[in-house]
């Protein structure tokens, strides 16, 4: 059989596409959680009001490329929020989520926070072993410490990802989603209580969606433990569309203002 120069590359990159698939494997196996809600090159862009003023921007996005962390493909997600106008003024802005997460299991093998807010500055590196149940944190030029994990846990990037595969439409209202979290080295049991279906209207027209609102433990930020809701689209992308948060000093919203690359197409409401 012969092969042209061309169908002789196909070969070899489909060769080393199923080496890859077998070759990067962990050594101790890790949970199996299916995706089939969104993929690689995803960009969803939101705007952060406070009150009646445009106060930020954010973009959640997934890189166009697989990477091998850990031994293990990988998404690369990011996301990235930035004050706008007046508000920027006052305080600017510039924050950096980063989060490589497992295609196959939905969990983060590596994690950065870079935080610019007004003259505060943060600099965060999460390395996980999830096989393990251990994580490693470096933050800024202090030393390295080292943290027992419970089971499957996630962070804040990778949780918000791994909410969008949720049958959710297998849910009672009143019913909740537990996530074993990670965050600025403490553990969290993170619960997310199921509202029901509405109808949400945005920039890109009214889409039918499903509301959920995270149970919210005592802190000095938010007004009580139902003090976010937010709405995610009613079909198999599961894309958030829109964020209302009540703290003590006033009412925070964030909307979809675009989307780019989904995988499937937008539940458009009549």
């Amino acid at each position: 059989m012969k092969f042209s120069k061309k169908s002789y590359l196909g070969f070899i990159v489909l060769a080393l596409s199923i080496f890859c698939l077998f070759a990067f494997q962990p050594t101790k196996p890790l949970r199996h959680s299916p995706n089939d809600n969104f993929t690689v090159g995803e960009k969803l862009v939101y705007r952060l009001h406070y009150g009646f003023i445009t106060a930020g921007e954010a973009v959640v996005a997934v890189d166009p490329q697989y990477y091998i962390v850990n031994d293990r493909v990988c998404y690369k997600i990011f996301v990235n929020g930035n004050s706008t106008g007046s508000f920027d003024f006052m305080m600017k802005i510039r924050d950096q989520f980063i989060s490589y997460v497992d295609t196959g299991a939905m969990l983060p093998h590596k994690a950065y926070r870079l935080i610019r807010e007004g003259k505060y500055k943060l600099d965060e590196t999460v390395y996980f072993d999830q096989a393990n149940h251990t994580a490693r944190m470096k933050r800024d030029n202090d030393a390295e410490t080292q943290h027992v994990i419970p089971n499957n846990v996630q962070d804040i990037v990778s949780g918000y990802y791994f909410l969008r595969t949720i049958r959710f439409d297998k849910q009672k209202v009143g019913d909740t989603t537990s996530i074993n979290a990670f965050f600025e080295g403490k553990g969290y049991d993170f619960r997310v209580r199921y509202l029901g279906k509405e109808v949400v209207h945005t920039k890109l027209g009214k889409i039918n969606a499903i509301k959920l609102s995270p149970i919210m433990p005592d802190n000095e930020m938010f007004k009580g433990g139902n003090s976010i809701s937010f709405w995610v689209s009613d079909d198999k992308n599961r894309v958030p569309l829109k964020v209302e948060a009540v703290l003590f000093i006033g009412s925070v919203d964030l909307d979809l203002k675009s989307c780019s690359g989904l995988k499937w197409q937008l539940n458009m409401a009549e």
